[in-house]
Formats: structure tokens, C-alpha cells, sequence
């Protein structure tokens, strides 16, 4: 992989403003934390270089005075919002969460609940936590948000919340995905903190935008497309360029709500510490660019990326046809196309010439494999194997997987599982290969080279079944599919 991003750089100097940042305020400080904090895998695609859990790693060396607050919008709980990435809910993502942040002895304080009102999943969810011993509180719609400035900021806006309580100097906020209130949160409890006589700050660790990147770089553009469904726009910060005389980049909501972080710091401590929305964040991401067009390129291809998944989303009864338009549109712009990924059309060809779904994926060196509908495989099971014999220098011809494997598998699969399809899955291709290995050293090699296919690009002539998609994710591919279904059921698994 082209890398276009300095991590250690990035470490560093972020980390250094970071402790600025706590040292500004003194005594308190709620830390939002936007984008993914564990796993940021859009981050590490459209800035390769970036790691997924670089921004735990920085905060790891604070963790004796940090507090982890989940926030999480009961909305989503209701609506079974999956984050895309990892194929799960937020609710679930949440645990999760929970999970891997004690893992590395980072202390979770406590669930916040935002939008609450009694939802019948959110109120299920909530007894869940509470059960399990992990403290909730809940935060409510706020009339006139965010433009109410007056009711926002008073005991009938943010005084009407639940006081998160917490215990240590530095709160970081944190969520399963956006739009869930972090901001929000971090700002009553400034507002709770005070009524009880405690000064408390705020500020944001965000990566995008990048502020100091032109607006319509694609690194940007991206951020607009992963949340095509917030309706988020990038914009000028105008509140920057008014104190400054500078062009800074933001979005929507931050630019939409910072008269109401400005009123609350006033009424709070008489002065407000930030002349804009670009002020509260901590972010020195633009700064550890390396390679410009190697990031540009990455971008784009995320953005292709995320217009093909709005598309299938649509299909499937997941999301509106208006984000699929507004990705495209972003696309128009920065004149992308299916040219970018060689994947596309080399899928569709071979599905025009077999008649049945294909797949194709691009390995490392650029070379392409295409894997097509078998009697014995699908075609995920199939590229799968093309892809790794590729990769282990094996002949196309040579079959690591003989069908007096296969047909057992099968057996199992029609006659006891009660299954209809006897063709292999990926996964189960990849069990049977796992056993064939002990005996086989042609398929232990090409068994090896299953890490290689991380970060290689995939597409499907179809949307796959879930297991297929999940082993896909799990290899880390980067696959895409049209938004088509196999056959012309109503239901699909």
C-alpha cells in the first residue's frame, strides 16, 4: 500500500496539543472525541498511513485521569442503525465498546442515552446496561435546538438533563457513530458542572474535516459522503475568517452550533475562550499529509466506495435514495468514476461471459482475479481462492480444495443443515482449506497469504449474503457490490 500519511508525526504532534488543550483549562476538561476512537477505519483508507487505534495509543499514556462517557442516541437504538464497518448496531457496538476500551485498562464511567424518549428499544437497552452494572442517564430533545440559544442554555434546556456524574480530570466523549449528541452532552454537562460550583471546559479531537485542507479536497469530500445520511455539509468556517482573516474548514453542525457554546462559556465563566468553530479542535491531522496525491487517490476511491454502499443500503430498505444522489453528485464534482476501481468492470465482464454473479479483486501488485458461480463454489469462495493462489505463486489449474472435500461439506450443509444452496461460502471454503493444510503444504502456503488481501479492493456483480460480507470484512477488503440481488425474492438472508 502507497503511503500518504505520517503516523508518528501525527502522534506526536497531536498528542502535544492535546495536553495544551487540558493545560488551557485546568480542573476539567470534556473531551469530545469525534469520528471512531478505536477502530477508525475511514480514517486509515482515505489517509493511508493513518492506524485505526492511533488515537487510543495517544491516549493511553493519560489513562490514569481520563473517564470514558458513551453516548449513544436512543433513536438509533430504535431504529437498529448498524454501524457500517463492522456490520453490527450501535446498542451492540456500544458493549463492544465498553469491552475493549477495559480491555487496555481504560476506565468507562458511563452510558448517556441522547434524544430519549422512552423508546420502547432504547428503554430495553437502557435496563440491559443497568442490569449489566454499567450506569445510564439520559439527555432529552431540547426545543429550538440548536437555534434557541435562550432556552438551550437554561434549566429548561440543558438544566432538564440528567447530570452525568464522573469522577476523574478528563471526561473523553465518546460514540458508536455520529449524530449521536457528543457535542451536545459535552455541553450540558459544562452547564450541569457549573450549577454545582465546578469549572469545567470543552474542546473536540476531530480528524475531519481537516480544517486546514481545502474545502473540496477529496480528503474532505469523503467526510461528506461517509455522512451523506446526517445530511452533514463542509462549509468555510465564517466565524474564523471573521476573527482571523483566515480560510479555515468546518461542518454544518459544529458552525451551527457554536453560538450556543459561545452564550453558555459567557453565562458560565463571563468570557468565551474560542472565536470559532475551528478553535475548539485539536486536530493536526492536515499537518502529517506526506503524500498529497497518494491521499487524494484514496479519497476518491472511498468516495466511490460509499456511493456503491448507499446504493445496496437503498435497495435493501436501509437508507433514502436521497444519499445515494448527494454521493453521486459529490462524485460529478471531483469527476470520479468506475474507472478508479478496475474491480468494477472486471466483475461485470465476467459475469457478462459466465451468465452468473461474479467478483474481482485487485491484489497488491495490481494484478486483478476474478472468481465466478460454480456448482461447488460461490463466487466469494471462488476469487477468494484465485486471489490467495495468485498470491502464493500457485498455478491457476491447481485445485487446493478437491470436490471429494467439497461434496461432504455440502452434504452437510443440503441434507442436515437444512440449507437450499449447496455451494461453499467463503468461510466455509476457508475452514475446509484450514484443514486441508495439516496435510496439504500447497494449501498451507496459499492459506499464508489470506493477510495480504487486507486493504485490496473488491466488487461483486451482487449484493453477497451476510457471511460472505462479513469474511470479506474481516480479511479487511475493501469490496463493493452493485445494488443488485442474486435472484428476485422478496426475502434475503
Amino acid at each position: 500500500m502507497k503511503i500518504g500519511f505520517d503516523h508518528d508525526r501525527y502522534t506526536t504532534m497531536q498528542s502535544e496539543h492535546i495536553l495544551e488543550r487540558i493545560d488551557k483549562f485546568g480542573g476539567k476538561l470534556y473531551l469530545e472525541l469525534g469520528g471512531k476512537l478505536f477502530d477508525d477505519y475511514h480514517a486509515s483508507r482515505v489517509l493511508p498511513g493513518f492506524r485505526p487505534d492511533s488515537k487510543v495509543q495517544m491516549l493511553l499514556r493519560l489513562k490514569d485521569q481520563e473517564e470514558i462517557v458513551i453516548v449513544l442516541n436512543a433513536d438509533d437504538i430504535e431504529t437498529s442503525k448498524v454501524r457500517g464497518d463492522l456490520g453490527i448496531t450501535y446498542d451492540a457496538d456500544t458493549l463492544r465498546l465498553i469491552d475493549a476500551f477495559r480491555e487496555i485498562g481504560l476506565y468507562v464511567g458511563s452510558v448517556v442515552l441522547t434524544r430519549y424518549a422512552s423508546q420502547p428499544a432504547a428503554v430495553a437497552f437502557e435496563q440491559r446496561l443497568n442490569e449489566l452494572g454499567i450506569r445510564t442517564f439520559r439527555h432529552y430533545t431540547i426545543e429550538g435546538y440548536p437555534s434557541d440559544v435562550d432556552h438551550i442554555v437554561s434549566d429548561e434546556g440543558f438544566g432538564r438533563n440528567d447530570y452525568v456524574e464522573t469522577s476523574r480530570p478528563l471526561i473523553l466523549v465518546t460514540a458508536p457513530g455520529p449524530g449521536s449528541g457528543k457535542m451536545a452532552t459535552c455541553l450540558s454537562q459544562v452547564y450541569q458542572e457549573n450549577r454545582r460550583g465546578i469549572r469545567a471546559g470543552y474542546a473536540k479531537f476531530e480528524t475531519f474535516p481537516i480544517w486546514n485542507l481545502p474545502l473540496k479536497h477529496p480528503v474532505n469530500v469523503a467526510y461528506e459522503a461517509a455522512t451523506a445520511d446526517l445530511s452533514d455539509v463542509n462549509m468555510i468556517d465564517p466565524y474564523h475568517l471573521d476573527a482571523y482573516g483566515q480560510t479555515t474548514v468546518n461542518y454544518n453542525r459544529d458552525i451551527e452550533i457554536f453560538p450556543v457554546l459561545n452564550a453558555l462559556f459567557e453565562r458560565v465563566w463571563g468570557y468565551s475562550p474560542y472565536r470559532s468553530p475551528t478553535d475548539m479542535g485539536v486536530n493536526m491531522a492536515g499537518f502529517c499529509i506526506s503524500d498529497d496525491e497518494v491521499c487524494r487517490e484514496a479519497a476518491n476511491k472511498e468516495i466511490l466506495r460509499r456511493y456503491y454502499a448507499a446504493r445496496c443500503a437503498h435497495l435493501q430498505g436501509h437508507a433514502t435514495r436521497e444519499e445515494g444522489d448527494k454521493i453521486r453528485l459529490l462524485m460529478k464534482n471531483l469527476g470520479i468514476q468506475d474507472s478508479l476501481r478496475p474491480v468494477i468492470e472486471a466483475a461485470r465482464e465476467k459475469a457478462a461471459a459466465t451468465g452468473q454473479p461474479a467478483l474481482a479483486i485487485e491484489l497488491p501488485d495490481g494484478r486483478t482475479v476474478t472468481g465466478k458461480t460454480t456448482a461447488l463454489l460461490g463466487p466469494s469462495a471462488a476469487v477468494v481462492l484465485n486471489a490467495i493462489k495468485a498470491l502464493g505463486g500457485i498455478s491457476k489449474e491447481t485445485h487446493l480444495l478437491s470436490p471429494h472435500v467439497i461434496e461432504p461439506v455440502q452434504q452437510l450443509k443440503c441434507k442436515y443443515l437444512g440449507n437450499r444452496n449447496p455451494r461453499l461460502h467463503s468461510d466455509e471454503v476457508l475452514v475446509a482449506l484450514s484443514v486441508s493444510a495439516a496435510m496439504n503444504p500447497t494449501a498451507a502456503r496459499a492459506l499464508s497469504m489470506l493477510p495480504l488481501l487486507k486493504g485490496c479492493e473488491a466488487h461483486s456483480t451482487v449484493i453477497l449474503p451476510a457471511v460472505d460480507d462479513n469474511t470479506f470484512r474481516r480479511l479487511g477488503l475493501n469490496l463493493t457490490c452493485d445494488p443488485a440481488y442474486q435472484t428476485t425474492k422478496l426475502y434475503h438472508k
